[in-house]
């Protein structure tokens, strides 16, 4: 039984292991992929078909192997929120702000991503409460982004506001991403986790199809072989393997763990910038980098601290619990 229950564990770490690794990496490339894709396609365009394609696709497979793929009204409406929130709001809205703002410096303003959690999770759902420790690093967020905004802040070009703009899409984009992954742990779904994440898709597929077909943005699309490419790799790496991994993490391991991704995504990021698109990395970007992942740090760290201490107190509680029954 020991021995069974050994193996079990080992499978399991060594599943969380490898879903990290490829939430890490591969999410930290498709800021690449999405800026080519986008050189060739509208933004709505390009997440359109995105998930029109993955999210079928997912729910085929599901289909394929047994899985049930039919849902009740309530787990489709919540799949609808959090596919909406993450992948319409959070990944397209990054999508759109690309246009204006390099991919390295995207990466780094969606790395608030667990700010917005501990915030969403203090301020509107009031299931957590920051620490001192917390807000500090709220403080080092905020100063992080400006840092990283600095040298657009009172430049007054066209070019600096473009990019004031861009940080400010990036700002509600991770904001949505963050309320539908909070969404997504605190809800208990009867649906298969595959088929959820399929099904996400599909809903942000056609709430992303109709913000693309109500601009006309469908009409302006060129079919390229490279911006093709790109919204295969997104399909593949991005939203089946990638998407798939987040949300089996979300629903396996605690999200301040799971949001370590914010600390990896924005370097793999960056460096994939400066080495295929020769995005320039200068002291703002670095100091604001720093900043930033130490504010994460400072987060995560609270949180973390802050559960510990509630599952201590459970734990007493119930062993005063036992002891009272025993006497």
């Amino acid at each position: 039984m020991k021995a069974s229950m050994g193996s079990f564990e080992r499978n399991f770490r060594l599943r969380v292991i490898v879903a990290f690794g490829l939430v890490y990496l591969l999410w930290g490339s498709t800021y690449l992929a999405m800026r080519v894709a986008i050189e060739h396609l509208p933004p709505f365009v390009m997440s359109a078909v995105r998930f029109l394609i993955s999210g079928p696709v997912m729910l085929a497979y599901c289909a394929l192997s047994g899985r049930k793929i039919s849902l009740n009204w309530s787990d489709a409406w919540r799949l609808m929120a959090i596919g909406v929130l993450m992948l319409s709001v959070g990944n397209m809205g990054v999508a759109w702000a690309e246009q204006y703002v390099p991919t390295g410096l995207a990466a780094l303003i969606v790395a608030i991503v667990p700010i917005w959690v501990a915030i969403i999770e203090a301020v509107i759902f009031r299931i957590a409460r920051l620490r001192p420790v917390g807000i500090l690093g709220l403080a080092l967020g905020a100063a992080g982004v400006v840092v990283l905004l600095w040298p657009s802040l009172f430049s007054g070009t066209p070019v600096g506001r473009a990019y004031l703009t861009g940080a400010g899409v990036l700002a509600i984009a991770s904001f949505g991403w963050a309320f539908g992954s909070v969404l997504s742990h605190r809800w208990s779904l009867k649906a298969d986790v595959l088929s959820a994440c399929g099904w996400e898709m599909v809903f942000a597929g056609v709430a992303n199809t109709l913000v693309a077909a109500s601009g006309g943005y469908f009409q302006r699309a060129v079919w390229t072989a490279r911006g093709v490419g790109a919204i295969a790799y997104l399909v593949i790496f991005g939203s089946l393997i990638g998407f798939t991994a987040f949300i089996w993490l979300l629903n396996h391991v605690p999200p301040p763990k799971v949001a370590t991704y914010a600390y990896v995504n924005p370097v793999v990021a960056v460096y994939l910038g400066w080495l295929v698109m020769n995005e320039k990395i200068d002291g703002y970007m670095l100091i604001g980098t720093a900043v930033i992942l130490g504010a994460v740090a400072l987060v995560n760290s609270s949180k973390l601290k802050a559960e510990h201490t509630l599952l201590k107190m459970d734990a007493e509680r119930d062993l005063t619990a036992a002891k009272v029954g025993a006497d």
